[in-house]
This record gives structure tokens, sequence and C-alpha cells, in this order.
């Protein structure tokens, strides 16, 4: 996964993101609520982990602001304010989870990894694209180049997994999860499989590949 954390303590900030990354996780820092708003705003993030006391722009302003610009990260707000108001003050500022300090780096990690497993609202666009690939989610049509492209049902929730996420890399868990609503390893390879089928219609016609596995991580649409 592809993390932000906005921390303004160094030595707070510098813990989380050596943790998370050795979990094998991408993670920008920045220690102030500006520069985080610019970084939020400019990045794709699976989940942001944002300090409520931050310098330049708090941690709640910055929620508000990314909300009502349209960012629906899910967001974990760290904070030493721990009192029921203060929770409902972050919840109601856009933030989807509230964790106090101190803090065991164990929790933290499971709400990040939970927060990443919620599906993501819907967007009102109703055409999703990746190049010349185009997806109309009312006729449920799918066409690149022009041609039209069946897919089963399975299929096409798949791919708009992958099309609602473009350029963000999505693991077998994610998928098993949002495409077959599996909260476990089955041990078997039906992600596999129907990416490879998803591809012989979407990808081996065409001179342009946009399924793309990355080894040991998982997949992603891009253009």
């Amino acid at each position: 996964m592809r993390l932000l954390v906005i921390e303004d303590d160094t030595t707070t900030g510098g813990y989380i993101a050596r943790g998370l990354r050795e979990e094998g996780h991408t993670v920008d820092l920045v220690d102030n609520g500006r520069d985080g708003l610019v970084q939020a705003t400019a990045g794709t993030y699976d989940v942001m982990i944002v300090d409520r006391m931050l310098p330049e722009i708090d941690g709640l302003t910055l929620m508000k602001t990314l909300r009502g610009a349209g960012n629906r990260t899910p967001a974990l707000f760290l904070t030493s304010l721990g009192s029921v108001e203060d929770r409902i003050d972050g919840l109601n500022a856009g933030g989807d989870d509230y964790l106090t300090k101190p803090f065991a780096f164990g929790e933290l990690s499971a709400r990040v990894a939970a927060l990443a497993r919620r599906p993501q609202a819907i967007e009102q666009n109703t055409v999703l694209s990746a190049g010349d690939l185009t997806m109309d989610l009312v006729t449920r049509q799918v066409t690149r180049a022009g041609q039209k492209i069946d897919l089963l049902p399975r299929e096409f929730a798949l791919l708009e997994h992958l099309l609602r996420r473009k350029g963000r890399v999505q693991t077998r868990t994610m998928l098993l999860e949002a495409v077959w609503d599996i909260s476990f390893d089955p041990k078997t390879n039906v992600v596999e499989t129907h990416i490879s089928r998803l591809r012989a219609k979407v990808d081996r016609p065409f001179d342009t590949e946009l399924i793309q596995t990355l080894r040991g991580a998982g997949y992603r649409i891009d253009a």
C-alpha cells in the first residue's frame, strides 16, 4: 500500500514510517498540515494517518478541506486528544478511524489494514476509463478502441474495481475481499484465473497491455 503520514513529532513520525516500511508499504512522511494537504491532494494514497495537533494547518481543518474537495482517501486520526468529544470532532471532520497516543504499533498497523479493506465510496462519474478502454456503469458496456468487449459479471466487477483504483496496486487479498467478498485465503487461484481471462479479452487483441502484474505485490490497471 501507499501511505501518507502527517505527524509533526519527529520521533513518532519516524517510528510509524519505519514500521510501516518494514511491513512492505510505501510511506510518505510530512511534518506539518500545509505540506500534508499539498501531498494528499497531489498524490494517490490508500490510507492517510493524520495527527490532530499539526502546525500550519491543524488536522481537523486539513481533513475538512480534503473532504470538501472530494478526496475520499481513508484517514486515521492519531492524537493525544482522547475524549469522546474529541473523537466525535475527528469523525465529523471526515476521519474514518481514531487512535489515541500512546499506541501499540500492532494496533496502528491493523487499523490501517482495516481501512484499506473498506470499499471506497461510489464515484458519481458513471464512466470509467484507462487509455482507450472505457466502461459505462449505466449501460454496463465495455469498449476498447471502439470495439465492444463482452464480460461475465465477475469479470466486469474485477475490471470495475481496478479501474476505480487506476494506477494503484491491488493485492490478491484486496481483490478477494472486494470482488468475491472473501476475507480469508481460499488457497485457490481464482484471482489469477480471472485476471488471465480478463487479459484475454481486454489486452490480448490490442497492442498495449493495460492490466499489469507487479510480482510479489499485486495487479493494477494503468495506461
